[in-house]
Order: structure tokens, then C-alpha cells, then sequence
């Protein structure tokens, strides 16, 4: 037994580091959000929730500047102000607003937000129990771990929400405008789920 306890102990810290991290994370978003009320937007996204047996599709804008969409761990998704800008200026259009909470919602459905909670708890476990795991080597093990779940994750997000989309017969050929117009405006592809860790 003696033998188990760092590995007990280890995986106890974890677990109190990702529940620390995760009222946090919850703390932020509820403080720097409300739920989105625009009408055009409800619209699609009542299709979508038609077309998903779903009451409604709730979305919450996010006070900060960067554009994009996220998933949070618990479920809800979020749209940035700075994407909500872009969209109230004509920039992006209802349709690749709506494509990008499909994308979103594929991230919820195939839970990748809850996933990257357990890799968080294992990054947090890795770097007690290796020796000398502190943030070096496990920065390096995540670097290891999540660079080719990253890349998947958004691959069946995108094939997810393109589903979706389709289903709810919306046209799902926006989540491809989106991108087009970051491109145009030399903004990257910005979207990671928020991480706990």
C-alpha cells in the first residue's frame, strides 16, 4: 500500500487542482458573459435545435476582443465581442456565425472540452510524479500529447457541426467563409476550447 501512496496522493492533488481550476474557469466565463439575444442568429440556431430534438441552443457572448467560438467544459458555448463585432459590421454573416456555433456544438457532442479536463488532470498528476516533472517536462508531455488530438478534435468538430448544419438544412458552406474571411483579414484560426490546468 505504502508503494501507492505518491500515486494516491498524486491523482488527490490532481483531482483539487482541476476542481480549483474549473470553478475558476466557470467564475471567469460567468463574470465576462451573457446570453447572446440577437434575432437573426436565434432563428438559425432554433433550426439547428429543431433539427436536433433540442428545446433551443443557448449562446453566450464573451467580453473579450479576440474573434472566435468556444466550448466550455461544461457545455455552453460562447462567441467572443470581438466576433459578435465583426458580425454586427457586416464582416461575417449570419449564416458563418451559425456554422461556427455548429463547430462549437461538435466540440460539445463529442466532448472534447470534458477531454481536455482529463488532460489537464493528467498533466497536473505527470508533473508530480515524474522526477523532476515540473513545468518544463510537462509542458513538453502536453506539447506530445495534444498536438495531434488538436488538429483531430477540429476536424470532427468541423465534420460534427457540417452535419448539423446540413440537418437543420443550412447552407454549411459558411463555416468555410468564416475561415476564408480570417484569412482575408490575416487573422488565424483561434479556436481552442478553454483548458483547465
Amino acid at each position: 500500500m505504502i508503494k501507492f501512496a505518491p500515486i494516491l496522493l498524486a491523482l488527490l492533488y490532481g483531482l483539487a487542482m482541476y476542481r480549483v481550476s474549473a470553478w475558476r474557469t466557470k467564475r471567469e466565463l460567468d463574470a465576462k458573459s451573457t446570453e447572446l439575444a440577437d434575432g437573426p442568429l436565434k432563428a438559425l440556431t432554433d433550426r439547428m435545435a429543431a433539427a436536433l430534438d433540442l428545446p433551443r441552443i443557448r449562446v453566450h457572448l464573451y467580453e473579450i476582443e479576440p474573434v472566435n467560438g468556444l466550448a466550455a467544459p461544461d457545455g455552453r458555448i460562447f462567441i467572443t465581442r470581438g466576433f459578435y463585432a465583426k458580425y454586427r459590421a457586416g464582416e461575417v454573416t449570419a449564416e458563418e456565425m451559425a456554422s461556427v456555433i455548429a463547430h462549437e456544438m461538435g466540440h460539445v457532442v463529442e466532448h472534447h472540452p470534458a477531454k481536455g479536463v482529463l488532460e489537464a488532470l493528467g498533466y497536473s498528476v505527470f508533473g508530480i510524479l515524474v522526477p523532476g516533472g515540473g513545468e518544463t517536462s510537462t509542458a513538453v508531455a502536453k506539447t506530445l500529447l495534444t498536438s495531434h488530438h488538436s488538429r483531430s478534435d477540429e476536424l470532427d468538430a468541423d465534420l460534427v457541426g457540417t452535419e448539423m448544419l446540413n440537418g437543420a438544412g443550412l447552407d454549411s458552406r459558411g463555416l468555410i467563409g468564416f475561415f476564408e474571411t480570417l484569412a482575408e483579414q490575416g487573422e488565424d484560426r483561434v479556436d481552442e476550447s478553454p483548458r483547465l490546468g
